[in-house]
Parts: C-alpha cells; structure tokens; sequence
C-alpha cells in the first residue's frame, strides 16, 4: 500500500494528523505583484510538527473557508510554518480573504502537514515552476542544494514582477533561469529537459497547460522520472460505471449502497462513519483510503500510475468502484 507521510508523529499531540489546530499569523510579507506570503506560529511559541519538502497544509481561514498551500519556508525552522498565497480573481474567495482581510495576530486554523509529493532521492534534479507553483519547489531546492546534488531550474510566471521569491533564489546563481513570459515567451522545456536519460527526478508544479506539456515531453523518459503537483484537479472524463455500487466498511460492519452523482465520500459519512477530508477535488490526499477489496476507479490527481495498478487505496472524495462491490478499510 501507498504510505501516507506522516511528519511529526513523535513531536506533536495526535491532533496535528486529524483535527485542525489554531496558529497566528505572525508575518504577512508581499512577495511579489498578487503574492502575499503568510507565517504562521503556534500562540504560545512551541515547536511546530516536522515537515518534508513538498508538504502542505490545510488552512482554515476566519471566514470558514479551507484551503491547501504549499509550504516554502525554512523546514529547520522548527517554529515557523510559510506559505505563499496567490490572488485568484476568478477563486472561490480565499485568496481575497488573505489578500484583502486576514492580518498579523489574527489566528487561523491549520491542519496537517501532509506529504503527496515527496522528493526522491536522487544524484540530479530538473525543477520546472509555473507561477505560484515555485511554492514546493523552494524547500526542495533548498534540500537538494544542501545535499550537493546537481540541479537546475526553470521558472516562468506572466511578468517578472508576478514572479514571487525572485531575491531568494538568485542567491543560486545561474542554476535558476528565470523566464518572463512578456520577455521571452513561453517555457523551452525540451531544451531545458535535455534528452531522455536515467538518473534524473524531474519535478513540476504549475498551471495545468504546463503539467500537460510537461507530461508530453517527458513520455519518452524512465518510468518514474517525472512528478506533478496540480493546484486544480485533472480531468478524468467519464467513470468506469454508470450505474450504482455498493461499498463495504470492513471495521464498521457496515454496507453503504453509492449511487451515481453521489461521492462515496458522502455515502459513508451519510452512514455515520467519518473520514477526514479537506479539498473534496482529489488534490490535497487528506481522505486516502485502504481499499481490502475490488477495484477502485481512480479519479483523483495525485496517484501515480504504478500506485494506481496496485489498487490498495483511494480518495473517496472522488474516486468510485470498478465493479459492483467495493470493500474500505473503514
């Protein structure tokens, strides 16, 4: 079965993993034009829960709101969590509460971290951002920089002044390549990838045309090269059955009939059994699931396709059932 990362576990109280605990902002820092960071401590000063690069959080803003972000601070820092926010004009309005309402000493509630794009290991790194995707990425370059690894990154954004964390990274030299769009037009990756090889991660997070061009240039690569992170959820087209199915809750005895328009997320909870979830889009990986059973039609954006063939897990807030009975680990 897939691994949940869990970070933290012998540092901080089991409500780290499955409840949303309160932290202050401390910090509300402009990062560049329609980029905001937040950092976020605990009230009373202590330690905050260990993370990984590639982690995020859930925060839960004053209006009620729920949003993941990445965090792209100092992982060393062991009492201070940051994370970038973008103005999204066209959101669903908790961009604009941080942008426009939330301040120093308000508290919001956080939950987490949890880990779906984790940093291999590896002698050699490709890093390829778009926009506010150089979030994960800046913990990741920080941890590959300081383990001596051969990197490089390419970062595009609509305008050098949109391009937020530009003074941070330029302390890398020209291991960054910095790529305004209204300057130099669109990503080159395929002269950035350079040709097919072993031995190389390449990591990509951005706006879903560069994941998609991303994933056409990198189909010729070692399984297993490339790793995406997507802020919105890919489109899965049409499920593997139309019709209605059946699911199993092993620990509570329990049979859930899902029919179609409803999630099996809504199913079981409609049961009496709750699951922790959070983006309810198959993003963020807080409702991952023990499938005993069946065959899970995998509708989420975060599995990668060996992890899908292995059939032991999924997100219920979006993913359904291959066959007529489904059995949870729940």
């Amino acid at each position: 079965m897939r691994t949940p990362y869990r970070p933290g576990d012998e540092l901080a109280d089991p409500a780290w993993m499955n409840d949303v605990v309160s932290l202050e902002v401390v910090a509300k820092t402009p990062e560049a034009d329609g980029v905001v960071s937040l950092t976020l401590a605990r009230p009373d000063g202590r330690r905050l829960p260990d993370w990984t690069p590639g982690a995020h959080i859930d925060l839960v803003l004053p209006s009620g709101a729920t949003r993941q972000y990445s965090l792209c601070g100092d992982r060393f820092d062991a009492h201070v969590y940051r994370v970038g926010v973008l103005r999204e004009p066209d959101g669903r309005g908790g961009s604009a509460y941080v942008h426009d309402v939330l301040a120093p000493g308000d508290a919001v509630g956080v939950g987490g971290p949890r880990n779906n794009f984790a940093l291999v290991p590896s002698g050699s790194y490709l890093f390829v951002a778009g926009g506010i995707g150089i979030t994960p990425l800046l913990p990741m370059i920080h941890q590959a920089d300081l383990l001596g690894a051969d990197w490089g990154l390419l970062y595009g954004g609509r305008t050098r002044r949109s391009m937020a964390f530009r003074d941070e990274l330029s302390a890398y030299g020209d291991r960054v390549q910095l790529v305004p769009q209204d300057e130099h037009g669109l990503l080159d990756l395929t002269t950035f990838l350079g040709e097919p090889r072993s031995g190389v991660k390449v990591y990509s997070c951005g706006p879903a045309p560069l994941l998609a061009a991303m994933e056409r240039v990198c189909a010729g690569w070692p399984a297993h090269t490339l790793h995406l992170e997507r802020f919105v959820p890919k489109d899965q087209g049409a499920p593997a059955r139309s019709g209605p199915f059946a699911v199993e809750l092993a620990r509570a005895g329990v049979v859930v009939d899902v029919s179609p328009g409803v999630s099996v997320l809504d199913a079981v909870r409609a049961a009496g059994v709750d699951v922790l979830s959070s983006c309810r889009q198959g993003t963020c990986g807080t409702c991952e699931t023990t499938v005993l059973s069946g065959r899970p039609d995998h509708r989420d954006s975060i599995l990668a396709d060996h992890e899908r063939a292995a059939g032991d897990c999924m997100f219920p807030c979006v993913s359904r059932s291959c066959d007529d009975r489904l059995v949870l680990d729940l």
